[in-house]
């Protein structure tokens, strides 16, 4: 089968494709990808080896623009969508899968357009604009958050799985902001640093590239060591270390987290469109897997109360809630479809 994934802007819906396609090279079949020059998309595959080919085209997101910037959005979208049924045509693509995203509408529209079959995975617990107005058209919707799904659970990559332990007590706490950081959660970090170097926990903290200089200052003031990194693609092989983790509740870190059975600390982007960070944390709240406050709480003595926490049930319930499977399952039901 020839598959084209699109989508991305973000890290969250990046890291959807790049399980896809680790699960789509498995079972034999060749990849694309094509996304935008704009958001994550290249830092993450320019030199990605897993797709045959990768493309980035020139768009940008066109919910948030106004006036005359909504109308130059559109119209690169339009320029974009051209290329891309050129695109689907030279590679003889079969299907299309789209993990959201604005980088998702070009390619998305010219899949429908040359009625290739078309696939959607909605990473959020809330639906996406794009999403919500290409879901009639798909063969299939995918979320780990619809009790309706055809296939419950989200894809992650298997090394989560593969590094997967059961934790007991906290002995490293892995602070992390998202791809683009987050003052918040550095703050939090900053502010129970002592705290936690007194007790002898370890720190990982991932700032964000526009926090590194100030919160890497503020550690060397306290006199605390830490292990920093402004941005990293190595989480795979840090989130391992650690026992207890306070994140953004991103759809791809939290399942993430989750795959590997990592309770975490949730504390959702406040202005993320539709609440969805919420939401999403408040699933695994829900399930009692996890823990969420709102920025605005007093998340110093809220954290700072979960060290003495036993953390082996919510790590045994996470590893049984996740499931490994989930991005062949995707694969599979694809090529199924298509015959």
């Amino acid at each position: 089968m020839k598959l084209c994934i699109t989508g991305g802007g973000t890290g969250g819906h990046l890291m959807i494709a790049s399980a896809l396609v680790e699960a789509a090279i498995s079972q034999g079949h060749e990849v694309i990808f094509i996304g935008s020059t704009s958001g994550a998309d290249r830092k993450y595959f320019e030199h990605y080896s897993s797709f045959s080919h990768v493309y980035f085209l020139e768009t940008t997101g066109v919910v948030n623009q106004k006036g005359f910037a909504k109308l130059k959005a559109l119209w690169r979208v339009f320029k974009a969508f051209l290329a891309s049924r050129k695109l689907l045509k030279k590679h003889k693509i079969q299907a299309t899968y789209s993990v959201g995203g604005f980088s998702a509408a070009p390619a998305s529209f010219a899949s429908i357009s040359k009625r290739i079959p078309f696939f959607i995975h909605e990473q959020n617990a809330v639906e996406g604009k794009l999403n919500s107005l290409l879901k009639p058209f798909a063969k299939r919707f995918i979320s780990a958050y619809d009790k309706n799904s055809p296939i419950q659970g989200y894809p992650v990559q298997k090394i989560f799985y593969k590094n997967a332990r059961i934790r007991q007590n906290i002995q490293t706490i892995i602070f992390l902001g998202g791809s683009q950081g987050a003052k918040a959660i550095n703050d939090l970090a900053l502010s129970v640093a002592p705290e936690l170097h007194k007790k002898g926990i370890r720190i990982i903290h991932q700032t964000g590239e526009a926090d590194f200089e100030r919160v890497q200052k503020e550690y060397v003031k306290k006199g605390v060591e830490v292990e920093l990194y402004s941005f990293t693609k190595e989480l795979a092989n840090l989130i391992p270390h650690a026992d207890l983790a306070v994140s953004r509740s991103g759809a791809s870190t939290l399942w993430e987290l989750c795959a590997n059975g990592l309770p975490a600390l949730f504390v959702p982007y406040p202005y993320a469109a539709g609440d969805h960070q919420y939401f999403n944390a408040r699933f695994i709240v829900e399930n009692q897997l996890g823990w969420c406050e709102r920025e605005s709480e007093d998340l110093s003595s809220r954290l700072l109360a979960l060290l003495d926490e036993n953390l082996s049930q919510k790590s045994k319930k996470l590893l049984e809630y996740s499931s490994e499977d989930v991005a062949i399952k995707m694969i599979r039901d694809v090529a199924e479809s298509i015959g």
